[in-house]
This record gives structure tokens, sequence and C-alpha cells, in this order.
């Protein structure tokens, strides 16, 4: 099994390893809105990290049907109903954070309007709490509705806290302090198994091009089937 698991794993590995903490970063001085405010900083817009390829384990197996709750109270299994079969963008909020999480949300929105023809199908959002604790489905709706991002498409998640802990370590995302949770972005075709992290301050043109790219691998793969 763990040779199997390897693949997933390094690339998660290599994801979090690069990740930007803002939250962590920020407390130190005192601003925790810099990295959602600085997209005129020039930036790579994505690094593509992973694509296991044809010996890939089965992305079910790695990330799990470990049960989470939406922001509609929905139970769902993590990758049967959330993951499977789609290009998805993952970020990581809690509902009580008044800079970066509200920004980059709102950021993320943009993104959405500069790609209609794709957004829903295949590409989805997901927001996962890392304060499952507070963060009830009622807040996480609460939140969406306030940061221009109440509907069909952007899953919010959260659920019992061992169930949360455990899918935020198996994206590399996880930290003992909500605090110092990454600003990250992570998105991926979960069919072909390509993964990419992304600055949450590029501009939504440059993060709506990534996910074009991504989508368009799943229909270049079928073509050649």
């Amino acid at each position: 099994m763990r040779r199997t698991i390897a693949p997933f794993v390094a690339a998660l590995g290599l994801l979090a390893a690069s990740a930007v903490s803002a939250h962590s970063a920020d407390s130190a001085t005192g601003d925790h809105s810099r990295h959602a405010t600085t997209s005129s900083e020039a930036a790579p817009v994505a690094t593509e990290i992973a694509s296991a390829g044809r010996r890939a384990p089965d992305a079910r197996a790695y990330f799990t049907d470990t049960e989470l709750i939406d922001q509609d109270g929905r139970r769902v299994r993590f990758y049967s109903d959330v993951m499977a079969d789609r290009v998805v963008m993952f970020n990581f909020i809690f509902t009580s954070c008044d800079d970066a999480c509200p920004l980059i949300t709102q950021a993320i929105a943009a993104v959405k309007d500069q790609i209609p023809e794709i957004f829903g199908k295949p590409v989805h959002f997901i927001s996962i709490s890392v304060d499952p604790v507070t963060d009830t489905p009622e807040r996480l709706r609460e939140f969406a509705a306030k940061n221009n991002a109440d509907m069909a498409g952007w899953t919010f998640l959260t659920g019992d806290p061992e169930n949360v802990a455990r899918i935020l370590k198996k994206l590399g995302q996880f930290s003992e302090e909500r605090e110092a949770h990454s600003t990250l972005l992570i998105a991926g075709n979960v069919p072909q198994k390509r993964w990419s992290k992304i600055r949450p301050e590029a501009p939504a043109a440059a993060i709506a091009e990534r996910l074009r790219a991504l989508a368009a691998a799943g229909v270049q793969a079928r073509a050649a089937e």
C-alpha cells in the first residue's frame, strides 16, 4: 500500500512544502491581509508539480471517502461526492477571519466570472474550513453569501474535526492553529491526476487560464483514447 500511494504523497508533500502561509507569516507583522491584496506583485501564477502518470494510485483510495458536511447541511463523501470526475480548486478558510479569508474568497469569486463556459462543469471550487468546531453549515452559508460565493459549483465543507483534519492532511494543508493555515490555492484535474499550486494574489484572468488548461487536459486525454 505504501508503494501504491507514493506518487500522491510525493505530489501533495511538495504542495505543502511550497505553501505560502499567509496567516502565520503575517501574524508577526499584524497584517493578515497582505497576501490577499498584492495582486500587482509579479509572481508565477502556478507551478505544475505532479502528473502521476500510468502508475498513479487510485485517487479514491488516497483521498478517501471521509464524511464531511457541506454548507447546506448535507453529508458528503469527500472523494466520490466532492472530487470525482471534476477539475477542482481548493482554498482554506475560517469564517471568523476578517482579513485574508474573505478577501481571497472574493478574489476567487472573480475567477468564476472569467470561466462561465467551464464553471460548475467540470470546474468546481471547494472551500474547506480549518475551524470546523466553530464553522457550522449555517456559518459557512453566511460566509459564502457575504463574499459572493453562494452559488452552484462552489462547495464549502466542515464536519467532525477529526475528519476535517484527515482531509487537510491528505491535501498537505493541516496546521495546529487556524491562523497558521496556508492561503495557497490547490487546483487539480482529478481524473488526469494533474495538480498545481496557485498563489492567491495572482490575477483572476491568470488563475482562470490555469483552470482552462487543467480542464483541457481532460478533453485531450479523452480524445486520445
